[in-house]
């Protein structure tokens, strides 16, 4: 039985702000002012007012529709922002300010960093239909219910079936599997076809491995089970070498795409729409949008391969949207009812289906495009993402970063000084704020 990583972070004080994973993208609109992109805070002349960190634009017009419906049923009127890429940025400010929206979206950090500024939902109806799953991840030990996850991360490697099956490769379990496939696929296609694609010339997605692999690399085995060490700030920046030697390998074995520290993100769909690629480090849309473009694309999705003998695989997520209400805020009951109204079976389905991800609500059956892949998995474990537990605030940024510089000519060994000088410089920050 594998710990719940959440729980064990959420009691130690110098780690409790911790790096984000990724930007948020996201464009702007809500169902009373569309178009707006203005910050906004708890103290809007009677409104209701509302944060979102949603990027695409299925995602913005779902949210949107339903609290359009929400304020014809209520006759309460909700300013709604999606800021973007900036959303961060504008929530770290508001926290300065202690002036948050009267509902805000924590993105996988309801409570390691905005704990203290979210009101307990625990008394609120939906709670009691939470998913088992998601309990420890917004639960902390004392009973505080830190926000409603809309829907569920479940962050994985997605595959491009048609290939998989032409040359009847089986669906990895284990980090040698997946390297024996990429390697299958690289012999087969004559180098047409690149085993894995990853997007480095934006940086994140290389961060996004990265952060991955460190789960079942230093937390999930109990044979190799690193985590006291990131977090007392004990742990030998050595053993981490192996998995940048991995990566090494799979770029001077052709199992890369050629144009690994080039390649954009915004190719991911069309890259998997031509069957020019079988496996990403990705998820959220590049499925269903490949699909769109070529519907005889099929694309599947497993959990994160295991690395050591003897363990099992795991998904890497947790909450992905959420509705967190400010502690200060003046409407709590008009934001109550809000949530109650999103948590409502049908529109949690509808938030589901509209992002494309699980619903965190028992007997909410949604039908997305991953939907049967992790009905198939639905055993395997969640857990939170590696730097949101055990990395200090900044480390997030710097796995990206030191893995560019490993492909462009780096060596294993100053990746890994690299990542140690750093986290301890960043641990340093962290004690002294």
């Amino acid at each position: 039985m594998k710990k719940s990583f959440v729980k064990l972070a959420s009691s130690i004080g110098v780690i409790a702000l911790l790096a984000a994973c990724g930007g948020n993208g996201g464009g702007n609109g809500n169902g009373s002012d569309n178009g707006s992109n203005e910050e906004v805070s708890g103290s809007e002349e009677g409104k209701l007012t509302m944060a979102l960190s949603a990027s695409s634009e299925g995602e913005k017009s779902t949210f949107e529709e339903l609290i359009g419906e929400f304020e014809e049923e209520t006759d309460i009127d909700v300013e709604a922002s999606f800021p973007g890429g900036g959303y961060e940025d504008q929530m770290r400010v508001q926290m300065a300010a202690n002036d948050l929206p009267d509902i805000f979206d924590t993105h996988g950090w309801s409570q390691l960093r905005y704990g203290e500024y979210t009101y307990d939902q625990q008394d609120m109806d939906w709670v009691d239909d939470l998913k088992p799953a998601m309990e420890d991840i917004v639960t902390d030990d004392e009973g505080k219910v830190y926000t409603y996850p809309v829907n569920m991360a479940q962050d994985g490697v997605i595959y491009n079936k048609n290939v998989l099956d032409e040359y009847g490769i089986e669906v990895p379990e284990t980090w040698d599997e997946f390297v024996e496939a990429l390697e299958t696929i690289r012999d087969e296609t004559n180098g047409q076809v690149a085993p894995l694609w990853i997007a480095g010339g934006d940086g994140w997605p290389l961060g996004q491995m990265v952060d991955q692999m460190m789960t079942p690399m230093f937390a999930t085995d109990e044979e190799n089970d690193y985590t006291d060490e990131f977090l007392d700030g004990s742990f030998d920046w050595s053993q981490y070498e192996w998995l940048p030697e991995q990566l090494l390998m799979l770029q001077e074995n052709d199992l890369l795409n050629q144009d690994v520290l080039t390649a954009k993100f915004a190719q991911a769909p069309e890259i998997m729409a031509g069957e020019q690629a079988a496996f990403m480090f990705a998820g959220g849309s590049v499925g269903p949008d490949a699909t769109a473009m070529n519907e005889e694309v099929e694309v599947g999705l497993m959990p994160t391969p295991a690395v050591h003998e003897g363990d099992e695989q795991v998904w890497i997520g947790g909450e992905r949207f959420t509705l967190a209400i400010f502690e200060e805020s003046e409407m709590k009951d008009e934001a109550k009812q809000f949530i109650e109204f999103m948590a409502e079976p049908e529109n949690a389905q509808r938030i589901a289906e509209g992002t494309n991800l699980a619903s965190a609500i028992e007997g909410v059956e949604a039908d997305t495009y991953f939907s049967e892949d992790l009905e198939n998995y639905s055993d395997t474990e969640i857990v939170s993402y590696f730097d949101r537990v055990f990395l200090p605030s900044g480390m997030w940024d710097v796995m990206s970063t030191t893995t560019e510089e490993l492909l462009a000519g780096g060596s294993p060994e100053e990746a890994a000084n690299t990542m140690e000088s750093e986290y301890d410089r960043l641990r340093e920050e962290g004690d002294d704020e």
